[in-house]
C-alpha cells in the first residue's frame, strides 16, 4: 500500500514539473509586448505615407514677367536698381488661390518657399527707366559684397490669408513672414503681400505676388555708400517685386 502511494505521489511530482516546463517555454518563443503598445501580427498591420493636414501641396516654380527693385534716397536725388528675374519656388496648401475670384477661407496656408536674385542682374536705372551708369552698379555690387554673397535670398515661413479678393480682377491679401539674407546677413521680416491670380493660358496657371518691404541698409550691416558721385545715400531702403509662379496643368492644345 505504501509502496502505491509512494507511486502515485512521484507520477503527480512529474507532472507538475512537465507542466511548468512547457509553460515556461511557450512563453520564452512569443516575445512579450512592449509597455503601452499593441503588437499587431505583420498580416494585419498597414503603412502609408504621412499626409498634409488639409491635402497635397501645389508647387509652383518661376514664370517670366517678374522683377524686383531697390529704391533708396540721396542728398542729391533718389536712386533705384532693378531685376528682371527672381527664381525660386512656392509650395502651397489648397486653401491658396489658385484661380481668379475663387472662394477661400481666411486663415493661415500650409506653405514653403524660397526666392533670390542674383545681385549682379540687379542694374541701376534713371528716373525714365533707362539705365543709369556701370559706376553706380559697381557700388551697388560693393556694397551688397556681392563677391562673397552673390545672391539676395529670402525664405517664405508663414503666409496668412487676412481678405479674400472682391472680384476675380482684385487681389487676395496677405501677412507674410520669412528670413531675407543680405550681404552675409539675415534678418526676420514681415510685409503685406498680394497675391493675383492670372489664370490659365497654354496649359500654364500662373499667380503673380506683389510687395513693398521698408529696409535699413544697417539692419545688414551695409553702411549707405556713396553711390552718385561723392553724394552718401540715406540708410532707408524700399524694395518692391512683384513674383509671377506658376504650374504646367495640361499640354498645350495643337
Amino acid at each position: 500500500m505504501k509502496t502505491k502511494i509512494k507511486l502515485i505521489r512521484w507520477l503527480v511530482g512529474s507532472a507538475v514539473v512537465c507542466f511548468l516546463v512547457i509553460t515556461a517555454c511557450s512563453q520564452q518563443s512569443s516575445p512579450p509586448a512592449a509597455a503601452g503598445k499593441t503588437v499587431v501580427s505583420s498580416s494585419n498591420a498597414t503603412s502609408s505615407a504621412p499626409l498634409s493636414p488639409t491635402g497635397p501641396l501645389t508647387h509652383l516654380t518661376q514664370r517670366s514677367g517678374s522683377k524686383m527693385r531697390l529704391e533708396g534716397t540721396s542728398l542729391a536725388h533718389d536712386w533705384q536698381s532693378e531685376s528682371g528675374v527672381i527664381m525660386g519656388y512656392l509650395d502651397v496648401g489648397p486653401n491658396f488661390p489658385l484661380e481668379p475670384g475663387q472662394t477661400v477661407t481666411p486663415g493661415k496656408i500650409e506653405v514653403k518657399g524660397e526666392a533670390w536674385v542674383a545681385v549682379k542682374s540687379l542694374k541701376s536705372k534713371k528716373k525714365d527707366g533707362s539705365y543709369y551708369d556701370d559706376k553706380m552698379d559697381d557700388k551697388m555690387y560693393a556694397m551688397l559684397s556681392e563677391t562673397n554673397h552673390p545672391k539676395i535670398v529670402f525664405k517664405l515661413s508663414e503666409l496668412v490669408l487676412k481678405e479674400a479678393a472682391k472680384d476675380k480682377t482684385s487681389p487676395y491679401i496677405f501677412d507674410a513672414k520669412g528670413d531675407l539674407a543680405v550681404a552675409g546677413k539675415t534678418n526676420s521680416i514681415s510685409f503685406p503681400a498680394k497675391v493675383l491670380p492670372l489664370g490659365e493660358k497654354g496649359g500654364d496657371r500662373r499667380v503673380k505676388i506683389s510687395g513693398e518691404v521698408p529696409l535699413k541698409m544697417s539692419q545688414f550691416g551695409m553702411e549707405p555708400a556713396s553711390m552718385i558721385v561723392i553724394v552718401k545715400t540715406s540708410d532707408d531702403v524700399t524694395v518692391k517685386f512683384d513674383w509671377v509662379v506658376g504650374e504646367k496643368i495640361s499640354a498645350p492644345s495643337k
